[in-house]
């Protein structure tokens, strides 16, 4: 029972950290966009700013700064780990694939009930292109980077130490879902954060890393920023339309990408799987080893 309570606090204390690195990295984004804003659009100096901040949070992070005695921890939990080619290969594959299929099943979902538009769309309050282009960029690199280092970092690898595999990353998942509710409280979209952060979640468990996961987190941000959520509000719902060829088309996308998805993750945990026997320590047959051995 203790042991037991102990596990709440961490995934509570962790979860919460995470939260709220989150929410800190969204809330001075959003103050630096609104003073853009107020100071004249022309000029998008907000991002140029972020990605300063975004450098130093990194830095910090993984082990730089005060105080020095937590330097080591910092950078164990955000695990920004090297990852050889061909893993960072297999990584990219089943990441991509896994989000063009969760990209369909959005399609899927708002056409079989409805979702409510993303209200956090820079078209929503910015109509300079060149405001609206920056936005987009900043935001598909502080969502991937702080994200990733939180939920990933920080609370996955700490999960990971005291629960199975799969509970860990579960756990973490369901963490990532929570921090986008402001994005609309709605099942269907908590549902495929989850599956997100399913996908993501893996990826770092399986690289032991989260450096493979971060661009393919920017990819996927670039695209329902660009592709999916500026058309949300327009979708219709089969029920009352009908459905046509796109909706079995997309219905086709989502299998067909997340088979192609499970077998890039398993080559992938096949490719880790001989690199660590790789590694491994050969046991040397020392003399004492053959004598007794010739003794039996």
């Amino acid at each position: 029972m203790h042991l037991d309570w102990r596990k709440t606090r961490i995934v509570a204390g962790f979860g919460s950290l995470a939260l709220l690195m989150i929410g800190v990295a969204g809330v001075l984004w959003g103050g630096l966009i609104y003073a853009n804003l107020r100071t004249g659009s022309g000029v998008p100096w907000s991002l140029p700013v972020m990605i300063l901040v975004l450098w130093l949070t990194w830095q910090y992070l993984s082990g730089k700064g005060w105080p020095s005695r937590t330097a080591a921890a910092r950078k164990r939990l955000l695990r920004a780990n090297p990852v050889t080619a061909p893993a960072m290969m297999w990584s990219a594959a089943a990441g991509i694939f896994a989000i063009i299929a969760l990209a369909g099943l959005w399609i899927v979902f708002a056409c079989l009930m409805k979702m409510p538009p993303n209200p956090l769309l820079p078209g929503n309050f910015a109509s300079y292109p060149i405001l609206v282009a920056s936005i987009i960029i900043g935001a598909s690199l502080v969502a991937p980077i702080i994200e990733e280092s939180s939920v990933r970092g920080y609370l996955q690898s700490r999960l990971e130490r005291e629960f199975t595999p799969i509970a860990a990353v579960a756990l973490s998942s369901i963490i990532f879902a929570l921090a986008h509710v402001s994005q609309g409280l709605s099942a269907p979209k908590l549902l495929i954060y989850f599956l997100v952060g399913i996908t993501f979640g893996t990826l770092a468990l399986l690289n032991d890393s989260i450096l493979p996961v971060i661009p393919i987190h920017i990819a996927a941000d670039l695209l329902f920023f660009l592709c999916i959520w500026p058309y949300d509000g327009k979708r219709k719902l089969v029920w009352q339309s009908g459905t046509d060829v796109w909706f079995w088309l997309h219905v086709a996308q989502v299998i067909t990408f997340t088979l192609l998805s499970l077998l890039a993750f398993k080559q992938l945990s096949r490719q880790q799987k001989e690199s660590h026997m790789l590694d491994r320590p050969e046991i040397p047959l020392d003399s004492g080893y053959c004598q007794h051995q010739s003794s039996l």
